[in-house]
């Protein structure tokens, strides 16, 4: 008679697992956002733990920048079909041809726009709450927020004002209008979702094991040379083996060096790494130290 010890991971997927299904049984409608990411293909796993063999009791939703890899919008149609599940997909190109994004240029980083097209589409469907695959390790503006994170009617969020979660026991009320994000992978790290994905077995974007890629090194960063990304009179061009601890917008989303080649390399060159994936990654978010947090107030996920 085999034994099986309760380990670390057996207790986070517990806890997300009981989030998401606090949240279909007490949230009228509910939307599960999925980019293609290593975070939010987890969230499917555990949606997939939490209900199958039933379908989801939520849609998917992406709201694409049109900046993303192609790599991870590729994964991101393929999955959604290989689960038989509703992808919801909104872009912020049409909200830029509606006049409600205004960028000064083609190549700015729209991650910081995001939230006007989301809410738009949580105004379209109606959404009382948005299940994403946020951490509070990524970034200390994450630290500050709750697991059921609430939202006002205009989409804000305020930090001095969060509702109490007292032995697991979360506040879903809302009036019309209101919503509540919630990150059932809060208490996780970025090391847990590896040694998950490892575990799971999970397929991931290739973009996350090393490659060849040509780079240009800017602000103290690596980006990756695109059609949004081209080098400056003092840039030169270079082949480096690299890979992405997070993925995002083209523009603003930089790789790390590493030869982690597998999962289990990325494993162990994560345990020894002392910068958060954001922090290393995200030049957006490095430009104003409250850049993060000044977002997520604005409606940011």
């Amino acid at each position: 008679m085999s034994s099986h010890t309760f380990t670390h991971l057996d207790a986070l997927e517990s806890e997300a697992v009981h989030i998401m299904r606090e949240v279909a049984a007490e949230c009228a409608n509910p939307v599960l956002l999925f980019s293609g990411g290593k975070d939010s293909i987890v969230m499917l796993r555990l949606a997939e733990k939490a209900f199958r063999p039933g379908r989801f009791p939520f849609p998917l939703m992406h709201i694409d920048t049109e900046h993303n890899f192609p790599e991870v919008i590729e994964f991101r149609d393929r999955r959604a079909k290989e689960l038989g599940e509703r992808l919801i997909v909104r872009s912020m190109e049409d909200s830029i041809k509606k006049g409600r994004v205004v960028l000064r240029s083609e190549d700015q980083s729209r991650n910081p726009f995001q939230s006007v097209t989301l809410l738009d589409a949580i105004a379209e469907f109606e959404f009382d709450a948005c299940i994403g695959g946020a951490r509070r390790d990524e970034e200390k503006a994450r630290a500050k927020e709750r697991i059921f994170s609430f939202r006002d009617e205009f989409g804000q969020w305020d930090p001095k004002n969060q509702r109490p979660e007292l032995w697991d026991i979360y506040n879903t009320r809302t009036h019309p209008g209101e919503n509540i994000r919630v990150f059932p992978i809060s208490n996780w790290t970025e090391l847990d979702v590896w040694e998950y994905i490892a575990r799971e077995n999970l397929e991931v974007p290739n973009i996350y094991f090393a490659h060849t890629r040509e780079v240009i090194r800017r602000d103290s960063g690596l980006l990756p040379v695109s059609h949004l990304v081209q080098p400056q009179d003092n840039e030169q061009v270079e082949n480096i083996v690299v890979r992405f601890r997070t993925v995002g917008d083209m523009s603003c989303t930089c790789p790390v060096e590493s030869d982690a080649a597998n999962i289990i390399d990325i494993i162990t060159e994560t345990a020894m790494t002392r910068i958060t994936e954001r922090g290393a990654t995200r030049m957006d978010d490095q430009t104003s130290d409250a850049s993060m947090e000044l977002r997520k107030k604005e409606g940011y996920f």
